[in-house]
């Protein structure tokens, strides 16, 4: 599709008629480049987009007594400047190592960056399919198919609204971080980055510029060795634009630009990653108050004697207050840390009073119920943390995975309980395996088969365990639960799931089925849609004495009995 011609784009990074050439790297102009400054003139740009709309800070002299001694807080560094590139045309033109495509949840072409799937081939499409559900702000990548690029990482941009303004500006942060951490941990090092923010999602674009280019330059001053070469692509006239006047802000080339910067940044830059500054949650340090300390008498204040007049206009003010300050919002406005102290002390309670739990056996049950956002919160740590690890060696054990579909075509996630050997498994490794593999499926409605076959003789998790599990993969996979069939269970394991259901969650685990033999397992998952281990077979022999089946043991094919 693509054809390497040298000439095809001349120097300064603007599309040619071909479209499809591809442009080599030393073809886009650095940003530190002295040439670039002739580049980021605006006469050839479009004639009928107005400058005025967005001034130029580096058109106005820079206010040398507005910095009263500070440091700048993006100074020049030319050994990052050199790593900057801003080029006008599609990031797929490019021969890099990893272009980024803005897209949705379910990575599908309709709502990838225009172009992108034409340009890569079916294959690429083809892939996305196998990737699963990608949250707002994270990252996936596959290969890139007949791209010139190596890799294509997907991310998924947040939508915007005034009232979340926050939320989207550090979702958008995360997704030009994610996409870097990304190409690090591939071993890349250049990366071609279009506008991420796209018009469906209704993200102002300069405001979002700004968190493009500050997340970058927080993560190259961090990973300086580990990324040769970002570049920023715009396919507008208004995106070029904007970018031209806002790169000198954070990247700038010389003392005079880091000057008239210094007194254009906008008062929040972001952290040291870049994320938007939330005053609520920084860390405050206080004294622990002091109890039964009686305060010293405080001097009364003088009494004023207001004029009638003035004095009625104040009640009638505060009167007037009143009437929009809601008790309810005026309880969320306390001091984070003593809202935080309660929260402990109700936790330390509940915990007190579920001691019986642990004397039963039945493991650590304190705690309050999570929320829905704290539910949403741990199951996004955990599936990030799952996502950037080498988890083979769970996999290898086939305690769980997924198989084909039951017989109303929900897909089926299979539990073998004698291959969880407790005494040799990482529980924490082994968490964040089942997040991973439920990911794909606790979108939709699907069913679990659990093969308690001699599972009795292994030492099982208690309900604390299992408990925290549900936490973790949270709501939507309780509603999205359609059954749980248990395969040969025993009376032991009929006494835990009972002990689940009035001390954990009687939404999920009365979802349970019990199936004595293979046969009336079957009835609801087809025997050609499972994987099932050798020694299943022989257990059901073994417990149900042949009954009503037969079961050839080379093919392992179930028949009924004559």
């Amino acid at each position: 599709m693509y054809r390497n011609v040298a000439s095809a784009t001349p120097r300064g990074g603007l599309p040619t008629d071909s479209g499809d050439s591809v442009v080599g790297l030393d073809q886009v102009p650095r940003w530190s480049d002295a040439e670039q400054r002739s580049y980021l003139e605006y006469e050839n740009e479009d004639p009928s987009f107005s400058n005025s709309y967005f001034p130029d800070p580096l058109s106005s002299p820079a206010d040398e007594s507005g910095r009263n001694g500070l440091v700048s807080r993006f100074p020049v560094d030319h050994e990052i400047n050199s790593k900057v590139y801003l080029w006008r045309g599609n990031p797929w033109n490019l021969e890099v190592d990893a272009v980024v495509n803005a897209t949705n949840e379910n990575l599908d072409e309709e709502h990838s960056s225009p172009g992108l799937h034409a340009a890569a081939g079916p294959g690429l499409a083809e892939e996305c399919a196998t990737l699963g559900v990608c949250r707002t702000g994270m990252a996936k990548v596959t290969n890139a198919y007949d791209l010139p690029a190596r890799r294509v990482i997907h991310t998924v941009g947040p939508k915007y609204a005034v009232k979340y303004h926050t939320a989207a500006e550090n979702a958008l942060s995360h997704c030009y971080r994610s996409c870097l951490e990304l190409l690090i941990e591939n071993g890349l090092q250049r990366i071609a980055m279009g506008c991420i923010y796209t018009e469906a999602k209704n993200y102002p674009r300069e405001p979002a510029a700004h968190v493009a280019i500050r997340t970058v330059r927080r993560l190259l001053e961090k990973q300086i060795d580990q990324i040769t070469a970002v570049v920023f692509c715009t396919t507008t006239s208004t995106d070029t634009e904007i970018y031209k006047r806002l790169l000198p802000l954070y990247f700038p080339r010389d003392k005079h630009e880091e000057e008239v910067a210094f007194s254009n940044l906008p008062a929040d830059v972001g952290d040291e990653n870049g994320e938007t500054i939330i005053d609520e949650r920084k860390i405050r340090i206080k004294p622990l108050p002091k109890k039964n300390i009686p305060k010293p008498p405080q001097p009364q204040a003088p009494v004023v004697n207001l004029p009638a007049s003035d004095d009625g206009m104040v009640r009638r003010n505060l009167s007037y207050l009143d009437t929009f300050l809601d008790p309810a919002f005026m309880s969320l406005i306390t001091d984070p840390d003593q809202r935080h102290e309660e929260q402990w002390e109700k936790t330390a309670q509940a915990q007190r009073g579920w001691n019986c739990a642990k004397m039963l056996g039945f493991g650590d049950l304190g705690g309050p119920p999570l929320s829905a956002a704290e539910e949403y919160s741990l199951h996004s740590r955990y599936l990030s943390k799952a996502n950037s690890l080498n988890l083979s060696e769970i996999a290898e054990m086939k305690i769980v995975y997924r198989d084909g579909v039951d017989s109303e075509g929900r897909p089926v996630m299979v539990i073998v309980g004698a291959h969880f050997l407790l005494r040799c498994l990482d529980l924490e490794r082994f968490v964040l395996y089942v997040v991973k593999e439920f990911e794909p499926l606790i979108q939709k409605p699907y069913t679990i088969v659990y093969f308690h076959s001699a599972a009795s003789l292994q030492m099982q998790p208690d309900l604390g365990w299992m408990r925290r599990l549900q936490q973790i993969l949270g709501r939507k996979h309780q509603r999205n639960l359609h059954a749980v069939h248990v395969l040969h269970p025993t009376f032991g394991l009929k006494s835990a799931i009972f002990g689940l259901q009035l001390l954990v969650d009687n939404v999920v685990w009365k979802k349970v089925v019990y199936v004595d033999r293979l046969l009336q397992l079957f009835r609801y998952v087809p025997r050609e849609q499972l994987t099932i281990p050798d020694f299943v077979f022989q257990h059901d022999l073994e417990v149900n004495g042949g009954k009503g089946l037969i079961v050839d043991p080379r093919t392992k094919s179930v028949y009924h009995r004559p």
